[in-house]
């Protein structure tokens, strides 16, 4: 980099007396953050590290171009692409010469970064639909920067660390991150459930289910086993053990009637499924969580 910088770039490097006490307090030391910057339209940009970083490198690209040089091979980076280079490995990065890139870009450590081995050492460019809820990314970056700016208070750098986590996690586990921005009048198995919550107090079968989405049995059964690891049936009896530790921890109905409304046969029946489900009866239940 040059040494003038680059306008508009922001960084904060972490003094070691407070990586010191990241690596001991027992909420940061899972995951931490000891550099975090942006640099935009970054020209001339290039680093070389031929022992590695003390630190795992996460790069995102949110314009322009870059590459990145790892384990033998040369990646490159468009917009909207990250990689994350593991701590203590030879590395060489920079950006493209015509067309330089905006990166934002954190050193991260930690005892849980073996969780995203998944993800480390591999340029992946995430889905940028109107559903990859990209921006809410950036604005979480924000955050966890916006924080360790405000100083290096234990709140902030325990908050710090549970945003570090869902960051990351949020490109882990892709499809779960953009589950809420889906359209879900247009995925059957959303609406399969929709139909079983309108349902609860009523009592339907897998082909009343079908028949609502449009599916035949089989199919229907086939793709809810693929997407939830359960049977729409069994998917539909949580969804009433749910309702029913609703109904045993905010209102005053007795077990024998939460157990007519949700169709139970006798208040036997419930109880056995209940505890199945929950692994105490719903007496014991109530006990425990009523009005707390």
């Amino acid at each position: 980099m040059l040494a003038e910088g680059f306008r508009g770039e922001r960084a904060i490097v972490t003094p070691y007396n407070i990586r010191n006490y990241q690596a001991d307090n027992e909420i940061t030391k899972r995951l931490y953050i000891t550099h975090i910057g942006y640099y935009p339209n970054a020209r001339f940009h290039y680093r070389e590290r031929s022992e590695g970083a003390n630190e795992n490198i996460f790069i995102y690209c949110d314009k322009g171009m870059g590459w990145i040089e790892y384990d033998g091979c040369k990646y490159m980076l468009k917009e909207n692409s990250f990689f994350i280079i593991p701590e203590k490995k030879k590395h060489i990065y920079g950006a493209d010469s015509g067309n330089p890139w905006s990166i934002y870009w954190f050193h991260f450590k930690g005892e849980h970064v073996r969780m995203f081995d998944s993800i480390i050492g591999k340029a992946i460019s995430p889905d940028v639909s109107d559903i990859s809820r990209q921006h809410d990314r950036i604005r979480l970056f924000d955050e966890m920067y916006q924080n360790l700016d405000m100083g290096y208070s234990p709140e902030n750098l325990e908050y710090i660390s549970y945003c570090l986590m869902y960051y990351l996690a949020s490109l882990k586990y892709v499809s779960q991150y953009c589950e809420m921005w889906k359209m879900k009048e247009h995925d059957v198995i959303q609406a399969s459930i929709i139909y079983m919550k309108e349902n609860l107090e009523h009592k339907i079968s897998l082909s009343d289910i079908s028949h609502a989405v449009g599916y035949s049995t089989s199919h229907l059964n086939a793709l809810f086993m693929q997407r939830t690891s359960y049977s729409p049936v069994e998917y539909y009896q949580q969804l009433k053990i749910r309702q029913a530790c609703n109904y045993l921890q905010f209102s005053d109905l007795k077990i024998k009637e939460i157990a007519f409304r949700l169709q139970y046969y006798d208040p036997f029946h419930f109880s056995k499924a209940f505890r199945r489900e929950m692994g105490i009866t719903p007496k014991e239940y109530r006990r425990r969580y009523k009005d707390r």
